[in-house]
Protein backbone atom coordinates (compact mmCIF):
# COMPACT_ATOMS: atom_id res chain seq x y z
CA UNK A 1 0.00 0.00 0.00
CA UNK A 2 1.05 3.49 -0.75
CA UNK A 3 1.42 6.09 1.95
CA UNK A 4 -0.63 9.35 1.01
CA UNK A 5 -0.88 12.42 2.93
CA UNK A 6 -4.64 13.81 2.51
CA UNK A 7 -5.55 17.36 3.69
CA UNK A 8 -8.76 17.95 5.86
CA UNK A 9 -8.48 21.22 5.84
CA UNK A 10 -6.74 24.36 5.92
CA UNK A 11 -5.18 22.73 8.71
CA UNK A 12 -5.94 19.52 8.69
CA UNK A 13 -3.84 17.25 7.10
CA UNK A 14 -5.05 13.25 7.07
CA UNK A 15 -1.75 11.06 6.73
CA UNK A 16 -2.63 6.93 5.73
CA UNK A 17 0.68 4.59 5.76
CA UNK A 18 0.83 1.67 5.98
CA UNK A 19 2.68 -1.02 8.94
CA UNK A 20 2.50 -1.58 12.65
CA UNK A 21 4.75 0.53 14.94
CA UNK A 22 6.07 -1.55 18.57
CA UNK A 23 5.45 0.70 21.76
CA UNK A 24 4.37 -0.13 25.06
CA UNK A 25 0.78 -0.97 25.84
CA UNK A 26 -1.82 1.02 28.08
CA UNK A 27 -5.35 1.65 28.95
CA UNK A 28 -7.40 4.47 27.58
CA UNK A 29 -10.66 6.19 28.53
CA UNK A 30 -13.43 5.31 25.87
CA UNK A 31 -14.08 7.58 23.14
CA UNK A 32 -17.60 7.65 21.26
CA UNK A 33 -18.29 9.57 18.17
CA UNK A 34 -16.83 8.84 14.25
CA UNK A 35 -16.27 11.05 12.20
CA UNK A 36 -19.04 12.77 10.58
CA UNK A 37 -16.99 14.50 7.40
CA UNK A 38 -19.17 14.11 4.37
CA UNK A 39 -16.82 14.50 1.29
CA UNK A 40 -14.13 12.93 1.14
CA UNK A 41 -10.48 14.75 1.12
CA UNK A 42 -8.19 15.20 -2.05
CA UNK A 43 -5.16 12.88 -2.24
CA UNK A 44 -1.67 14.29 -2.14
CA UNK A 45 1.09 11.47 -2.38
CA UNK A 46 4.08 11.30 -0.02
CA UNK A 47 7.67 9.83 -1.06
CA UNK A 48 7.99 6.63 0.47
CA UNK A 49 11.85 7.28 0.92
CA UNK A 50 12.89 8.63 4.39
CA UNK A 51 15.92 10.19 3.00
CA UNK A 52 14.30 11.50 0.08
CA UNK A 53 11.21 12.87 2.04
CA UNK A 54 14.18 14.41 4.77
CA UNK A 55 15.94 15.69 1.34
CA UNK A 56 13.13 17.65 -0.25
CA UNK A 57 11.30 18.86 2.98
CA UNK A 58 14.87 20.82 3.92
CA UNK A 59 13.86 23.54 1.93
CA UNK A 60 10.81 24.50 3.69
CA UNK A 61 11.91 22.76 7.48
CA UNK A 62 15.81 22.26 7.98
CA UNK A 63 18.40 24.92 8.82
CA UNK A 64 16.31 27.34 11.63
CA UNK A 65 18.57 25.41 14.48
CA UNK A 66 21.66 25.40 12.22
CA UNK A 67 21.14 28.89 11.02
CA UNK A 68 19.83 31.00 14.11
CA UNK A 69 22.67 32.63 16.79
CA UNK A 70 23.96 32.34 20.40
CA UNK A 71 22.16 34.97 22.39
CA UNK A 72 24.09 38.59 21.88
CA UNK A 73 25.60 38.97 25.15
CA UNK A 74 26.57 42.77 26.71
CA UNK A 75 30.07 44.11 25.70
CA UNK A 76 30.26 46.95 28.47
CA UNK A 77 33.13 46.78 30.66
CA UNK A 78 32.49 47.90 34.47
CA UNK A 79 36.42 49.38 35.31
CA UNK A 80 35.76 52.00 38.45
CA UNK A 81 37.89 54.97 37.86
CA UNK A 82 39.46 54.46 41.16
CA UNK A 83 39.09 57.03 44.27
CA UNK A 84 41.29 60.24 44.63
CA UNK A 85 43.81 60.50 47.55
CA UNK A 86 43.23 62.94 50.34
CA UNK A 87 44.97 64.07 53.18
CA UNK A 88 44.45 64.10 57.29
CA UNK A 89 43.30 67.15 58.45
CA UNK A 90 43.15 65.80 62.39
CA UNK A 91 38.97 66.60 62.53
CA UNK A 92 36.77 63.69 63.81
CA UNK A 93 34.93 64.18 60.62
CA UNK A 94 38.34 63.93 58.69
CA UNK A 95 38.77 60.42 59.79
CA UNK A 96 35.01 59.81 59.19
CA UNK A 97 35.67 60.65 55.23
CA UNK A 98 39.06 58.61 55.41
CA UNK A 99 37.17 55.83 56.52
CA UNK A 100 34.63 56.16 54.13
CA UNK A 101 37.32 56.37 51.28
CA UNK A 102 38.69 53.20 52.32
CA UNK A 103 34.81 51.65 52.31
CA UNK A 104 34.98 52.83 48.54
CA UNK A 105 38.20 51.24 47.54
CA UNK A 106 37.38 47.59 48.73
CA UNK A 107 33.96 48.09 47.10
CA UNK A 108 35.71 49.13 43.90
CA UNK A 109 38.17 46.04 44.49
CA UNK A 110 34.95 44.17 44.43
CA UNK A 111 33.37 45.74 41.53
CA UNK A 112 36.64 45.41 39.09
CA UNK A 113 36.79 40.90 40.22
CA UNK A 114 33.09 40.93 39.15
CA UNK A 115 33.64 42.51 35.95
CA UNK A 116 36.47 40.08 35.30
CA UNK A 117 33.86 37.26 36.48
CA UNK A 118 31.22 38.74 34.03
CA UNK A 119 33.57 38.91 31.14
CA UNK A 120 34.92 35.65 31.45
CA UNK A 121 32.00 34.20 31.52
CA UNK A 122 30.86 35.44 28.56
CA UNK A 123 33.46 34.69 26.85
CA UNK A 124 33.14 31.00 27.63
CA UNK A 125 28.98 31.13 27.13
CA UNK A 126 30.12 32.44 23.56
CA UNK A 127 33.28 29.95 22.93
CA UNK A 128 30.61 27.18 23.99
CA UNK A 129 27.54 28.30 21.97
CA UNK A 130 30.05 28.68 19.04
CA UNK A 131 31.17 24.59 19.63
CA UNK A 132 27.28 23.77 20.16
CA UNK A 133 26.48 25.74 16.76
CA UNK A 134 29.06 23.89 15.00
CA UNK A 135 28.44 19.99 16.07
CA UNK A 136 24.26 21.14 15.45
CA UNK A 137 25.26 22.13 11.88
CA UNK A 138 27.41 18.78 11.02
CA UNK A 139 24.44 16.77 12.50
CA UNK A 140 21.96 18.22 9.95
CA UNK A 141 24.50 18.55 6.91
CA UNK A 142 24.84 14.72 7.52
CA UNK A 143 21.12 14.63 7.91
CA UNK A 144 20.30 16.63 5.38
CA UNK A 145 21.68 13.97 2.82
CA UNK A 146 20.74 11.50 4.29
CA UNK A 147 22.25 8.87 6.83
CA UNK A 148 21.19 5.70 8.36
CA UNK A 149 18.77 5.18 11.65
CA UNK A 150 20.88 5.79 14.72
CA UNK A 151 24.34 6.43 12.79
CA UNK A 152 26.86 6.14 16.26
CA UNK A 153 28.78 9.32 14.61
CA UNK A 154 25.89 11.36 14.44
CA UNK A 155 24.78 10.29 18.03
CA UNK A 156 28.57 11.03 19.23
CA UNK A 157 27.87 14.77 17.61
CA UNK A 158 24.83 14.90 19.18
CA UNK A 159 25.77 14.02 22.68
CA UNK A 160 28.69 16.27 22.43
CA UNK A 161 25.78 18.89 21.56
CA UNK A 162 23.77 18.18 24.52
CA UNK A 163 26.99 18.30 26.86
CA UNK A 164 27.83 21.70 25.42
CA UNK A 165 24.42 23.12 26.29
CA UNK A 166 24.73 21.58 29.73
CA UNK A 167 28.07 24.01 29.84
CA UNK A 168 26.44 27.08 28.80
CA UNK A 169 23.46 25.86 31.44
CA UNK A 170 25.90 25.89 34.25
CA UNK A 171 27.60 29.21 32.88
CA UNK A 172 23.93 30.81 34.04
CA UNK A 173 24.38 29.11 37.11
CA UNK A 174 27.62 31.18 37.69
CA UNK A 175 26.05 34.26 36.64
CA UNK A 176 22.96 34.07 38.74
CA UNK A 177 25.97 33.73 41.50
CA UNK A 178 27.62 36.86 40.29
CA UNK A 179 24.24 38.60 40.09
CA UNK A 180 23.69 38.19 43.63
CA UNK A 181 27.05 39.25 44.41
CA UNK A 182 26.85 42.36 42.57
CA UNK A 183 23.32 42.91 44.42
CA UNK A 184 25.24 42.97 47.67
CA UNK A 185 27.82 45.61 46.18
CA UNK A 186 25.29 47.31 45.12
CA UNK A 187 23.53 47.68 48.34
CA UNK A 188 26.16 48.87 50.01
CA UNK A 189 27.20 51.55 47.48
CA UNK A 190 23.66 53.31 48.40
CA UNK A 191 24.65 52.86 52.20
CA UNK A 192 28.18 54.22 50.89
CA UNK A 193 26.22 57.43 49.10
CA UNK A 194 24.17 57.63 52.09
CA UNK A 195 26.55 57.91 54.99
CA UNK A 196 28.52 60.29 52.74
CA UNK A 197 25.93 62.78 52.65
CA UNK A 198 24.94 62.29 56.04
CA UNK A 199 28.60 63.37 56.61
CA UNK A 200 27.77 66.74 55.83
CA UNK A 201 25.89 67.49 58.69
CA UNK A 202 28.64 66.91 61.49
CA UNK A 203 29.83 69.52 63.81
CA UNK A 204 33.60 70.31 63.97
CA UNK A 205 34.41 70.25 60.30
CA UNK A 206 37.03 72.41 58.17
CA UNK A 207 36.61 73.30 54.68
CA UNK A 208 39.14 70.96 53.74
CA UNK A 209 37.00 68.36 55.05
CA UNK A 210 33.92 68.96 53.05
CA UNK A 211 36.33 69.36 50.02
CA UNK A 212 37.40 66.06 49.99
CA UNK A 213 33.46 64.86 51.30
CA UNK A 214 32.46 66.74 47.63
CA UNK A 215 34.96 65.15 45.44
CA UNK A 216 34.29 61.33 47.76
CA UNK A 217 30.25 62.10 47.11
CA UNK A 218 30.87 62.52 43.39
CA UNK A 219 33.41 59.21 43.36
CA UNK A 220 30.56 57.41 45.42
CA UNK A 221 27.75 58.46 42.90
CA UNK A 222 29.52 56.97 39.75
CA UNK A 223 30.28 53.60 41.30
CA UNK A 224 26.56 53.69 41.77
CA UNK A 225 25.64 54.26 38.69
CA UNK A 226 28.31 51.67 37.38
CA UNK A 227 27.29 49.04 39.81
CA UNK A 228 23.33 49.89 37.98
CA UNK A 229 24.81 49.34 34.80
CA UNK A 230 26.76 46.34 35.41
CA UNK A 231 23.77 44.42 37.25
CA UNK A 232 21.77 45.77 34.25
CA UNK A 233 23.39 44.27 31.78
CA UNK A 234 24.31 40.96 33.52
CA UNK A 235 20.62 40.17 34.33
CA UNK A 236 20.01 41.03 30.54
CA UNK A 237 22.44 38.26 29.60
CA UNK A 238 20.92 35.63 32.38
CA UNK A 239 17.51 36.19 30.61
CA UNK A 240 18.75 35.91 27.28
CA UNK A 241 20.92 32.94 27.84
CA UNK A 242 17.86 30.96 29.99
CA UNK A 243 16.28 31.65 27.04
CA UNK A 244 18.24 30.37 24.55
CA UNK A 245 19.30 27.05 26.23
CA UNK A 246 15.29 26.56 26.84
CA UNK A 247 14.47 27.21 22.96
CA UNK A 248 17.40 24.58 22.23
CA UNK A 249 16.95 22.20 24.64
CA UNK A 250 13.60 21.83 22.42
CA UNK A 251 15.46 22.01 19.43
CA UNK A 252 18.07 19.62 20.62
CA UNK A 253 15.23 17.05 21.61
CA UNK A 254 13.53 17.34 18.19
CA UNK A 255 17.12 16.63 16.37
CA UNK A 256 17.28 13.48 18.25
CA UNK A 257 13.84 12.09 16.80
CA UNK A 258 15.61 12.97 13.46
CA UNK A 259 19.02 10.95 14.57
CA UNK A 260 17.38 8.25 15.18
CA UNK A 261 15.51 7.91 12.42
CA UNK A 262 18.50 9.10 9.93
CA UNK A 263 16.58 12.14 8.58
CA UNK A 264 16.54 16.31 8.81
CA UNK A 265 13.08 17.86 11.05
CA UNK A 266 13.35 21.50 12.10
CA UNK A 267 12.95 23.24 15.57
CA UNK A 268 11.12 22.09 18.23
CA UNK A 269 7.18 22.74 17.46
CA UNK A 270 6.68 25.22 20.11
CA UNK A 271 9.45 27.29 19.37
CA UNK A 272 8.46 26.96 15.50
CA UNK A 273 5.02 28.21 16.36
CA UNK A 274 5.59 31.14 18.42
CA UNK A 275 8.29 31.95 16.34
CA UNK A 276 5.64 32.77 13.42
CA UNK A 277 2.24 32.86 15.07
CA UNK A 278 -0.56 33.84 13.13
CA UNK A 279 -3.96 34.98 13.64
CA UNK A 280 -6.08 31.72 14.14
CA UNK A 281 -9.45 31.34 12.20
CA UNK A 282 -11.34 28.52 13.41
CA UNK A 283 -12.21 25.55 10.71
CA UNK A 284 -13.29 22.33 10.71
CA UNK A 285 -9.70 21.17 11.96
CA UNK A 286 -10.32 23.45 15.12
CA UNK A 287 -13.21 21.78 16.90
CA UNK A 288 -12.77 20.58 19.82
CA UNK A 289 -12.59 16.84 20.80
CA UNK A 290 -12.28 13.98 18.67
CA UNK A 291 -15.77 14.84 16.98
CA UNK A 292 -14.55 17.21 14.43
CA UNK A 293 -12.10 16.22 11.42
CA UNK A 294 -9.18 14.88 12.38
CA UNK A 295 -5.34 16.52 11.64
CA UNK A 296 -3.94 13.16 10.96
CA UNK A 297 -5.14 9.61 10.21
CA UNK A 298 -1.90 7.27 10.67
CA UNK A 299 -2.94 3.20 9.24
CA UNK A 300 -0.98 0.75 10.07
CA UNK A 301 -1.11 -2.41 8.36
CA UNK A 302 2.85 -3.01 8.23
CA UNK A 303 5.99 -2.59 10.06
CA UNK A 304 8.17 0.96 10.86
CA UNK A 305 6.00 2.83 9.40
CA UNK A 306 7.60 6.26 8.61
CA UNK A 307 5.20 8.96 10.01
CA UNK A 308 7.21 11.21 11.93
CA UNK A 309 8.22 13.20 8.87
CA UNK A 310 4.23 14.06 7.75
CA UNK A 311 3.33 14.45 11.31
CA UNK A 312 5.62 16.88 12.15
CA UNK A 313 4.67 19.05 9.19
CA UNK A 314 0.96 18.71 9.84
CA UNK A 315 1.64 19.67 13.59
CA UNK A 316 3.89 22.24 12.82
CA UNK A 317 1.38 24.35 10.79
CA UNK A 318 -1.21 24.11 12.97
CA UNK A 319 0.51 25.44 15.76
CA UNK A 320 1.75 28.30 13.49
CA UNK A 321 -2.03 29.12 13.49
CA UNK A 322 -2.95 28.18 16.85
CA UNK A 323 0.10 28.31 19.28
CA UNK A 324 -1.41 27.60 22.13
CA UNK A 325 -3.18 24.19 20.62
CA UNK A 326 -3.46 21.38 22.32
CA UNK A 327 -4.00 17.30 20.56
CA UNK A 328 -5.59 14.12 21.19
CA UNK A 329 -4.63 10.93 20.15
CA UNK A 330 -7.10 8.30 19.37
CA UNK A 331 -6.56 4.61 18.66
CA UNK A 332 -8.72 3.56 16.18
CA UNK A 333 -9.75 -0.11 16.20
CA UNK A 334 -11.59 -2.14 13.43
CA UNK A 335 -14.76 -3.87 14.62
CA UNK A 336 -14.32 -6.93 12.27
CA UNK A 337 -13.45 -9.69 12.69
CA UNK A 338 -13.48 -12.91 15.89
CA UNK A 339 -13.29 -11.28 19.35
CA UNK A 340 -9.80 -12.80 19.46
CA UNK A 341 -8.80 -10.64 16.34
CA UNK A 342 -10.70 -7.78 17.74
CA UNK A 343 -8.91 -7.29 21.19
CA UNK A 344 -5.29 -7.98 18.89
CA UNK A 345 -6.01 -5.02 16.82
CA UNK A 346 -7.20 -2.91 20.17
CA UNK A 347 -3.81 -3.28 22.18
CA UNK A 348 -2.31 -2.80 18.74
CA UNK A 349 -3.83 0.74 17.82
CA UNK A 350 -3.04 1.35 21.79
CA UNK A 351 0.33 0.61 21.43
CA UNK A 352 0.69 2.95 18.08
CA UNK A 353 -1.42 5.74 19.60
CA UNK A 354 0.96 5.44 22.34
CA UNK A 355 3.92 5.50 19.73
CA UNK A 356 2.33 9.00 18.26
CA UNK A 357 2.04 10.66 21.96
CA UNK A 358 6.16 10.31 22.60
CA UNK A 359 6.76 11.41 19.01
CA UNK A 360 4.61 14.60 19.39
CA UNK A 361 6.34 15.45 22.80
CA UNK A 362 10.07 14.26 21.18
CA UNK A 363 8.64 16.84 18.79
CA UNK A 364 8.84 19.31 22.31
CA UNK A 365 5.32 19.44 22.69
CA UNK A 366 4.39 19.18 26.83
CA UNK A 367 3.07 16.24 28.01
CA UNK A 368 0.18 18.30 29.24
CA UNK A 369 -0.88 19.22 25.50
CA UNK A 370 -0.85 15.56 24.23
CA UNK A 371 -4.13 13.66 25.52
CA UNK A 372 -4.98 9.78 25.03
CA UNK A 373 -7.92 8.11 24.24
CA UNK A 374 -9.38 5.40 22.40
CA UNK A 375 -12.64 4.24 20.51
CA UNK A 376 -13.75 1.61 17.75
CA UNK A 377 -14.95 2.42 14.18
CA UNK A 378 -16.86 -0.09 11.71
CA UNK A 379 -15.02 1.92 8.86
CA UNK A 380 -11.10 0.81 9.58
CA UNK A 381 -9.83 -1.92 7.91
CA UNK A 382 -6.93 -2.00 9.76
CA UNK A 383 -5.67 -0.52 14.03
CA UNK A 384 -5.08 3.18 13.13
CA UNK A 385 -4.31 6.60 14.77
CA UNK A 386 -6.07 9.82 14.56
CA UNK A 387 -4.76 13.19 16.18
CA UNK A 388 -6.98 15.85 16.66
CA UNK A 389 -6.44 19.46 17.07
CA UNK A 390 -8.12 20.62 20.53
Amino acid sequence: MTPRLIPAATLAVSLALAGCSASDSALFPSLAGEDPSGEPPQQVEIAPSAGETAATATAGTAGSTADSQPPQLGQGEFEPDGVTAGQSTGTEVGRRVEGLRTDLTRLQDNIRGQNEALQSQRADSVAEAERYHGLIAAIQSRLQVGTTPGNPIVVQQWTDAQQSLASITTGIGTMNQLSNQVADSSAFASFLLESTRASYGLTGAVDEDHRQLAILEDEVNRTVVLIDRLLTELNEDITRQTNYVGRERGNLAVLSVGVKNGELFADSLPNRAFASAAPFAAGPAARSGATGRPLVVIRFDRENVAYADPLYSAASQALERRPGASFEVVAVAPTAGTPSQVALNANSARRSAEDVRRTLTQFGLPASRVTLSATTSQAASVPEVHVFLR
